[in-house]
């Protein structure tokens, strides 16, 4: 049947199938080599890291904290409080400009070697193999009938899996609920309704990314995937193949060059299809799939050498590089080009105002505010006073007293607190200020004053805050 635009039902079933490609599970083959390495190397660092980190004590208490409940973010040394989130925001776009810079230089390198779900996968992929076998060996047992070898190696490895998905879940909720709190409710089965929640879902989005959505969430969900070609240039380095060396591919003799036999280097194993995580395949060219992990250019090394020939067929490379046959000194040369030292000059500007901030942040806060209750009345020895509320912070690890003065008028002075306040570590204090002056001091109006906190002992911190004083 033809549509009235010419559209056959054939075609239409045809961009159906395009639009909506059913799913085929990826049997990744295990390899070996550098790059592979590397991706472990980065899997053990990120995950001690990870792991370890809120079991780390600084001070006595815990050195990476979000306490969202009391609103404190502890950062070793540092305690951030709402009042900083000119420097929590610093630090995302910290983050954001330096995975700029490295997509600009070797394209999806955090994807290949740093993501979370790259590296579960990872871990879920090593716990499959161990359990189940090799690529060939999970074919076979996947497309046998259920029967007690397969259940068994089945349970034995969502056993694993959901381990290190609830493991998972609990160290993400130990980023902002005390770990060693945390762990004796967990003991005690006295965790709170959130925290359970949180463990089971985080858990929950491991179990299911990592085990079963896979190369999915690479292709379909994440957006970095889709607006990274406006990062590269035709000077980005990326895993590629060098169809000019490879082509045309087929069977040949190893003991006779390739070129003799009419063949390039290529001998169409497809191993590096076997060995992709997200199932492409990297001789079609450059694709948005490509995570950069460089699985296909180890398998394919190895394949070269059992062939006797040069390794590099599939490597990381350049579009010029590929084009100019480039050196590889060459082809570092055309690192620092314009776009390179642009991010690179942003990234060391906000790391500088990031330091700098930091260094000259003072450790005590003060927010003044007028008590509207109380605007301005005389009080029984005949002076005017009015009334603020001071909201003193102490985002330091050292308790600190806190005296207050005012300037501003003839004879103005801080009636309480007289003596001061003193503040914990770490904590902040709202408290009422009453301020006077005498009554022939001033006409009546509005006047501004600036009221000052200031603490005892060697190094004083001084903070001082604009008001304004009401004489009726």
């Amino acid at each position: 049947m033809e549509a009235p635009d010419g559209t056959t039902q054939a075609d239409l079933q045809a961009t159906e199938e395009i639009l909506y490609e059913a799913r085929r599970k990826i049997y990744a083959r295990s390899v070996e080599g550098l790059f592979a390495t590397m991706r472990w190397v980065m899997v053990w660092v990120t995950q001690l890291i990870f792991y370890g980190l809120p079991w780390l004590q600084w001070d006595n208490r815990q050195a990476l904290l979000l306490d969202l409940l009391h609103r404190k973010f502890y950062v070793f040394g540092l305690i951030l409080w709402p009042q900083d989130v000119i420097f929590l925001a610093l630090i995302l776009i910290i983050a954001a400009y330096g995975l700029f810079l490295f997509t600009a230089i070797a394209g999806r390198l955090f994807c290949g070697y740093a993501c979370p779900q790259t590296v579960y996968t990872e871990i879920f992929m090593w716990i499959e193999h161990k359990v189940e076998g090799d690529r060939l060996a999970r074919i076979r047992l996947d497309s046998h009938p259920m029967n007690a070898r397969k259940l068994s190696r089945k349970a034995i490895k969502h056993g694993l899996w959901i381990a290190v998905a609830l493991w998972t879940g609990f160290t993400f909720v130990g980023y902002f609920t005390p770990i060693h709190t945390l762990a004796a409710e967990v003991v005690t089965l006295g965790l709170g309704g959130w925290e359970t929640f949180w463990i089971l879902f985080y858990g929950f989005a491991t179990y299911g990314n990592a085990g079963f959505m896979r190369e999915q969430v690479c292709k379909y969900m994440c957006p970095y995937a889709r607006f990274q070609s406006v990062m590269f240039d035709r000077d980005t380095l990326i895993v590629t193949y060098d169809p000019e060396r490879g082509e045309p591919r087929g069977k040949r003799r190893r003991d006779v060059p390739a070129r003799e036999q009419g063949k390039g280097d290529c001998v169409d194993c497809s191993i590096c299809v076997q060995v992709c995580p997200t199932g492409i395949d990297i001789r079609d060219g450059l694709q948005y799939m490509c995570i950069g992990c460089g699985a296909c250019a180890d398998a394919c090394d190895q394949v070269m050498d059992k062939m006797n020939t040069p390794r590099g067929l599939i490597r990381y490379s350049s579009e010029n590089a590929l084009e100019n046959h480039w050196t590889s000194k060459q082809q570092w040369g055309h690192l620092m080009r314009p776009r390179i030292m642009i991010y690179s000059a942003i990234l060391v500007l906000m790391i500088g105002v990031l330091v700098g901030g930091l260094a000259v942040r003072k450790p005590l806060k003060l927010d003044v505010i007028r008590d509207r209750r109380v605007l301005a009345r005389e009080i029984p020895d005949g002076r005017i006073e009015n009334v603020y509320q001071v909201q003193v912070m102490n985002p330091s690890d050292t308790p600190r007293h806190v005296d207050f003065s005012v300037s501003g008028l003839p004879g103005i002075a801080v009636i309480e607190p007289a003596k001061g306040v003193d503040l914990a570590a770490s904590t902040n204090l709202l408290h009422p200020l009453d301020v006077a002056i005498p009554d022939e001091s001033a006409k009546s109006g509005i006047y501004k004053i600036t009221i000052t906190a200031h603490t005892t002992g060697s190094n004083p911190i001084v903070v001082g805050r604009a008001s304004t004083f009401i004489v009726p």
